[in-house]
């Protein structure tokens, strides 16, 4: 028993002495940063072994990402090999070999460092999965700070006395390799720090390459000596060749799809039930705020290359306020568009429903889409909406005083169109102003006056004001007229002049008579019933006069009284004219003169008038 004692000793001693190996990358490291030690190398030496550990460095970054999870998965933590050590340690102090012992010691400190690397590796390898390039900054702040802590745990001891140590007996030669390895470790340790802070952004880069398996593709690029001379140029400024070469790629993409987009959207709208008669009209309006849309999304794509597949908050903010706009005009051309055909329909088919209530319908519309795209525009800047819309409330008070004008004007513009007391195109007369109505808007109705002045005016005031509409008229414009004849005409000239002229204007084709016919409108709509007056309330009037009306100072006048067929002004003047073209052959006819004012003085003393 005591033989096989010695025995497992004597192999665990060996098993001590041997070449530790802790990882392919540790261990290259290792001996690069043990090369650098050596006191006797010149400065191009030492440069030349840093060029060489950067491009290791580099090597080795492509392949943990290349095959990342199998790293997560199977790293080294040298629990087994630390559990063998500490037996020997027990067996070395039972007996008092010191120099074994703390030759183990410093080994077990050596494999603690390899596992803390290795924890720090597997931690950023498993957070490169974070959300946004903050994040995954955010998370290799945190390893590193508790790879440094681990560290000086560790590494809390100073065997530097132990590299003097004389002698050529192998645990002290060993002893004096693992000293050099434990400082060593320590500073592979700090160098992965600081090239994991130099690679981050490139780290993240790569890694999302293996969400779209192209990290092998991406790595063989990158592997090429002349591609990695332009990186080392692009790098600079956010760039790399891999990085180009998609940008490349999504803005041929983008413009391919841009026509087969447009292809799908006409086939769309030309074979929907409900946009087919607007697809044209659409299509046209809409194409170059489409154009820009697509111009934006390649814009996005390209800053999400550039920002190394992650979406940082203010670039995804100020994209969405992007897309939120340019959706919100995309959706008030579509309305106004429908609108603006309806409206040209309902013109040409003389429809019952009123243009303006279109108008204002459509201006609250398109108040409410903006409105909608507003707030989201405010959510996607950042603003609390919910604070924003109490703080509303509370001030709602304030703002409906200081708005009463407006409010006011508000609820004129639903009056005017609840009364139906005017519409677009109406003659009308208020307070004093006379026109023909251009808009009813939600504030203000606009009047084209007939000097060609356009007036504005709050529809608050129609509430209090007298509204006078000569358009609600459809038969019947009147026709007054005082015709003056000479004091030395005759009686029976005037009668017969006054019998011609009445005949005249009841067979005349343009003057309203009791016997012109009109057809009233039949209201069915489920309106109340009202006892009214159909021909006033419709505006048709068929008055016809003509009467010796007084003796004038210059003048016995003949009154004439009638309406026109027509409402128009011009049909209404040439009818008027013909009238009168046919008055004057009547008094011509009679022997009838008109008469115009005039003065008779008589001289008493001789009887005559001069």
């Amino acid at each position: 028993m005591k033989y096989l004692l010695v025995l497992f000793l004597f192999v665990l001693s060996l098993s001590a002495n041997t070449h530790v190996k802790y990882s392919e990358f540790i261990d290259t490291q290792l001996a690069l940063t043990l090369k650098m030690t050596d006191a006797n190398l010149t400065q191009g030496e030492v440069s030349k072994l840093v060029e060489e550990q950067e491009k290791f460095y580099n090597k080795a970054l492509y392949k943990l990402i290349a095959q990342k999870q199998y790293y997560i998965n199977n790293l080294e933590d040298y629990s087994s090999k630390i559990f063998s050590l500490k037996k020997i340690i027990a067996i070395n102090k039972r007996a008092g070999n010191s120099y074994a012992v703390t030759r183990d010691g410093v080994q077990i400190k050596c494999y603690l460092i390899a596992r803390n690397i290795n924890t720090l590796i597997r931690n950023v390898l498993l957070a490169l999965d974070a959300h946004t390039i903050e994040d995954f900054e955010a998370k290799l702040n945190e390893y590193t700070t508790l790879n440094q802590k681990e560290l000086n745990k560790i590494a809390n001891k100073d065997y530097k006395n132990l590299l003097n140590l004389q002698g050529t007996a192998p645990v002290i030669i060993a002893l004096r390799e693992n000293v050099k390895g434990y400082y060593a470790l320590q500073e592979v340790n700090n160098d992965i720090v600081s090239y994991l802070y130099q690679f981050e952004k490139r780290m993240y880069s790569l890694n999302k390459f293996s969400k779209y398996h192209l990290v092998k593709a991406v790595v063989f690029i990158s592997s090429i000596d002349a591609v990695h001379a332009v990186d080392s140029v692009l790098s600079s400024v956010g760039l790399s060749v891999v990085k180009l070469i998609i940008i490349t790629f999504l803005i041929l993409f983008i413009f391919l799809f841009r026509k087969l987009f447009y292809y799908l959207f006409e086939k769309y709208l030309l074979h929907s039930n409900y946009l087919h008669e607007y697809s044209q009209d659409i299509l046209m309006r809409t194409r170059s705020t489409l154009d820009v849309v697509i111009v934006v999304i390649n814009l996005n794509m390209i800053a999400y290359v550039y920002n190394s597949f992650s979406s940082s908050v203010t670039i995804s903010g100020f994209f969405s306020i992007l897309y939120t706009f340019l959706i919100t005009y995309f959706i008030y051309v579509v309305i106004n568009t429908i609108a603006l055909i309806n409206l040209e329909k309902f013109a040409k088919d003389a429809s019952s429903v009123k243009a303006e209530l279109i108008n204002v319908g459509i201006k609250i519309v398109n108040f409410f889409i903006f409105l909608i795209g507003f707030l989201f525009i405010l959510y996607f800047a950042g603003v609390n909406l919910t604070a924003l819309l109490s703080g509303l409330g509370i001030g709602g008070f304030a703002v409906a005083f200081a708005a009463k004008d407006t409010i006011s004007n508000f609820f004129g513009t639903l009056a005017i169109l609840a009364s139906d007391a005017f519409s677009q195109g109406d003659w009308v007369e208020i307070n004093g102003k006379e026109g023909t109505v251009v808009e009813i808007g939600l504030r203000v109705t606009t009047l084209r006056t007939f000097d060609n002045a356009l007036i504005a005016i709050p529809n608050g005031t129609f509430a209090s004001a007298d509204i006078k509409n000569w358009n609600k008229r459809k038969l019947g414009r009147r026709i007054k007229m005082k015709l003056g004849v000479k004091y030395d005409s005759k009686l029976q000239d005037i009668k017969n002049a006054i019998e011609e002229i009445r005949e005249m204007l009841i067979d005349h084709p343009g003057i309203a008579t009791k016997d012109t016919q009109y057809e009233h409108i039949t209201r069915r709509s489920g309106k109340v019933a009202k006892l009214v007056s159909k021909d006033d309330l419709e505006g048709v009037k068929r008055t016809l006069l003509v009467y010796l009306d007084e003796f004038s100072d210059s003048s016995i006048n003949i009154l004439l009284y009638c309406f026109s067929k027509s409402v128009m002004w011009e049909e209404w003047l040439a009818t008027k004219q013909d009238v009168m073209e046919k008055i004057m052959e009547i008094f011509e006819k009679n022997n009838l003169e008109f008469a115009f004012p005039s003065l008779s003085i008589y001289d008493e003393t001789k009887g005559s008038n001069q």
